[in-house]
């Protein structure tokens, strides 16, 4: 069998203008009105330059940089959630990515029904999350209220049924932005042991994080990322104290 790997060569991804320009119907009329300025018109923002990364089975590798340097914009474009401009994007191996929790949910459906529809767009068969099911409801600790629709869920509930259906089925490339948590104390124990199995179990780990100690703790290769592009990329320790005296 083929080995995982991810690997970019020379990529290059811009957000479009229009997720930046756009105005409100508010800031239309304080600006009519000379209460504010009106936007300046911002060109396409080039998030990804020239970037180029090959990470092999084995690897977890954690990706650090300040805020808007371009980490999650990787994450999501190794996804396949953003499309690139140019250069290409190969990926070999099943990917399960967590970044938003409760994306997929309908407020006014039950929480049995949602774990069909947060499978599904994971991208599992129907087969495969009834599979699932019993296992999910039991993690969560929901007992009769997985029958019951989600808008009368308190947070915490809802917070449970997100991770223990986005954490059920593992993947062969685990792409993380932050260290999931979820619930309350008594839920927290639980959450850290299953994300600490699916690290383990994962054939190639990305990892973003702000939280040194946990990048240093779990990766044995570390990028860090500055303005979209790769400024220094080694033995976690390394790439870490040149971050450490780049603040």
């Amino acid at each position: 069998m083929d080995k995982c790997y991810i690997n970019l060569d020379k990529v290059d991804l811009y957000y479009p203008s229009h997720i930046y320009n756009a105005t409100t119907l508010k800031q239309e009329i304080f600006s009519l009105l000379k209460l504010q300025k009106k936007k300046e018109k911002l060109d396409n923002v080039h998030a990804l330059r020239n970037f180029s990364l090959k990470v092999n089975e084995g690897e977890k590798l954690g990706i650090i940089g300040h805020n808007g340097a371009g980490k999650s914009t990787l994450l999501k474009t190794i996804a396949g959630i953003y499309p690139i401009k140019s250069g290409s994007l190969k990926v070999k191996g099943e990917i399960r990515s967590l970044f938003d929790l409760a994306l997929g949910f309908d407020l006014e459906s039950t929480g049995r029904e949602n774990i069909m529809y947060r499978g599904l767009l994971l991208g599992e068969t129907p087969s495969s999350i009834k599979k699932h099911e019993e296992e999910i409801i039991d993690f969560a600790g929901l007992g009769e209220f997985i029958d019951y629709p989600i808008r009368s869920y308190s947070s915490g509930m809802l917070v449970r049924l997100a991770f223990a259906i986005s954490t059920s089925i593992s993947g062969e490339i685990l792409l993380l932005d932050e260290i999931i948590g979820a619930g309350d104390a008594s839920f927290a124990a639980k959450a850290k042991e299953r994300m600490s199995g699916l690290m383990s179990e994962a054939k190639i780990l990305v990892l973003v994080s702000h939280d040194l100690s946990t990048i240093k703790e779990v990766c044995n290769r570390v990028i860090m990322i500055k303005q979209g592009q790769i400024v220094k990329d080694g033995k976690p320790e390394d790439v870490i104290k040149y971050y450490q005296n780049s603040i």
